[in-house]
């Protein structure tokens, strides 16, 4: 009998272990940039192609290798950072393990120049899959220059499991952001397709942050610097009333490593209890400088989560400074939270003007005949009106209600003395025979926006109404890429959007049952819920749609007339699935009278 169990390759082995360190251009990104920071360098320039499934090259001008080293560096387990075991517990560089390299070499083709201060010549290196091709001297400046190309191009499997290059994309500009916001003294320039997206030069914390999210203000920060006897804790909060509803601009640092950790995340959202509401997350960059002894930063193979040895600790010093920084700036606040109410109530009926010009570019239609449009929608809504039970009841598996038209009051063919009265601001109750009909009215409206932005984007776009001042709007890097992504399905449903410059955009038109004040929040405020569409939708159409009537749908504790009552309640039961918001939330319910009786 042969023996079964054997020894594996070592390229097996390699690209077996590079499954765990390089998932995705991204990994290739951050182990790059460690060891450039590692490499003293002043100044790093990243230049991807592909969102990184070409190429992934980072040139520095750091201290650079002799041939030796630089022959070396791509063997597995190779590095110049752990001599002794005991060195894994007082490690204050970035890249330490060995394997990062040998990894990448494994599963692409790479080609690296480095020349060290002291050569006359540089050395340049050839591998692909883990195969060293080619080695020779070559002129090139002091510091390292390694390009990887064609990402898991012997792994074709793994390729394809790759996401779109947008997401890709963003996130790379995570891995950049964070190495910057970890490094504020060093320059950094991030190039995609041969443009340059973010030149970030020498500066302060306070003024990187500001220029890694283009949208921020120093005024919008608060700064902090406190040192105790385990730890110091520095960096900046934001404002409570610039706190956004979405996470995303929150970042730990500990001795200028990035890492991910709820618990005091927790530490940090509880300090800013009271000053904002729970769906809102604010801005913190906050570094911490402790002995390496007292960390153990070599538990993920991605490094990016880290052990303190006194934990508890630490959640409250952190918390504390947060909170003393916080109450200093309580002194004088000015409570402008962010307001989700920028969408005044939508009208109900479907549009009667006529689509401006430069809409119709964007269309996907020609000419679109509104009024037949609003006749055969009027039918349509009119004849599922008169079928309430059949709409109330949803599909075979759901509990069935009883017939809701005719349980409610007979009245003329106007409906006006329906009975609708609000409760809480929240709910629309009707009497019915079997008892009270609940409607809620923010899941009932998202439901009526959802499914006509879903006609508008597949044949009847909504006619958009020009400002008498167009609006420049800035973001930052990240959003205006997702920006860029769903112009095409924004102008459907009614913006008129340019790009006007590097990540800045210009807003000629809204749609035209659209009413609010601020387009800067309206902008912000539709990429936020985009963002957390991104990862549950699969169909854009879908997740714009949905992004678009949470924005626009009426909120909670809007209180309506008996006529706006009407409308929602007819839109409601006109639609294909009147029972469930977009994100199948119940938008109506039933207490029986049965239910009622037993209260008492």
């Amino acid at each position: 009998m042969s023996e079964r169990i054997k020894l594996l390759p070592d390229h097996v082995a390699s690209q077996i272990a590079a499954g765990e360190v390089i998932q995705r251009p991204a990994s290739i990104v951050k182990e790059l940039l460690d060891n450039a920071i590692d490499a003293e360098s002043t100044l790093i320039t990243l230049y991807i192609k592909d969102a990184g499934k070409s190429l992934v090259q980072i040139v520095d001008n750091g201290i650079g290798m002799n041939h030796l080293d630089a022959r070396m560096c791509w063997e597995r387990h190779a590095t110049s950072k752990l001599n002794i075991t005991e060195d894994i517990f007082k490690i204050n560089t970035m890249g330490f393990r060995g394997e990062a390299l040998a990894s990448i070499a494994s599963v692409a083709q790479v080609e690296m120049k480095t020349r060290t201060e002291h050569d006359e010549l540089g050395t340049y290196l050839f591998i692909e899959g883990s195969q060293v091709k080619k080695q020779e001297p070559v002129a090139t400046p002091k510091g390292t220059s390694i390009a990887v190309k064609n990402l898991f191009f012997n792994i074709p499997a793994r390729r394809n499991f790759l996401k779109s290059n947008p997401v890709e994309w963003r996130h790379i500009l995570d891995e950049f952001n964070r190495a910057a916001l970890a490094n504020p003294a060093i320059s950094f320039k991030l190039y995609h397709n041969d443009e340059l997206q973010l030149d970030l030069s020498e500066h302060t914390l306070q003024e990187r942050i500001c220029e890694v999210f283009s949208d921020r203000k120093p005024d919008d920060l608060i700064a902090f610097d406190e040192r105790t006897s385990i730890i110091r804790v520095q960096g900046f909060i934001c404002k409570p009333e610039f706190a956004k509803r979405i996470r995303g601009e929150q970042f730990l640092f500990v001795n200028r490593r990035f890492f991910k950790d709820a618990y005091f995340n927790h530490a940090i959202h509880n300090a800013f209890e009271g000053t904002i509401s729970k769906e809102q997350y604010p801005l913190f960059v906050v570094h911490m400088e402790i002995d390496p002894a007292h960390i153990d930063i070599n538990i993920h193979p991605t490094k990016t989560e880290v052990k303190f040895e006194d934990e508890r600790n630490v959640y409250q010093i952190l918390r504390a400074v947060i909170r003393k920084s916080l109450a200093e700036y309580a002194e004088s606040p000015t409570e402008t939270q962010f307001d989700d109410n920028q969408f005044i109530h939508t009208e109900l009926n479907f549009p009667r003007r006529e689509v401006s010009s430069d809409f119709q570019n964007l269309a996907t239609v020609s000419n679109p005949d509104w009024g037949g449009i609003k006749e055969s929608y009027q039918q349509h809504r009119n004849q599922n009106i008169k079928h309430w039970e059949s709409l109330f009841q949803g599909n075979q598996e759901s509990p069935k209600f009883e017939q809701a038209a005719s349980l409610l009051p007979q009245t003329d063919e106007t409906n006006d003395l329906r009975v609708f009265f609000q409760l809480n601001n929240q709910f629309i109750v009707t009497p019915i025979k079997s008892g009270l009909m609940l409607i809620h009215q923010q899941y009932a409206h998202e439901r009526i926006l959802f499914e006509r932005y879903l006609q508008a984007l597949a044949q009847h776009p909504i006619m958009s109404q020009q400002l008498l001042f167009p609006k420049v709007v800035n973001l930052n890097t990240n959003d205006a890429h997702l920006l860029t992504e769903i112009l095409p399905e924004m102008g459907a449903l009614g913006f008129t959007v340019n790009a006007f410059g590097k990540n800045s955009f210009v807003i000629n038109g809204l749609p035209a049952e659209l009413h609010l004040e601020d387009e800067q929040v309206l902008l912000n405020g539709i990429i936020e819920t985009y963002k957390t569409e991104l990862s549950g939708e699969v169909n854009k159409h879908h997740k714009v749609a949905k992004t678009l009537a949470k924005r626009a749908a009426i909120k909670t504790g809007v209180r309506l007339k008996t006529e706006e009552m009407n409308k929602l309640v007819d839109e409601l039961f006109a639609c294909s699935e009147p029972q469930s918001s977009p994100d199948g939330r119940p938008c109506v319910s039933k207490l029986t009278l049965q239910d009622i009786a037993k209260m008492f």
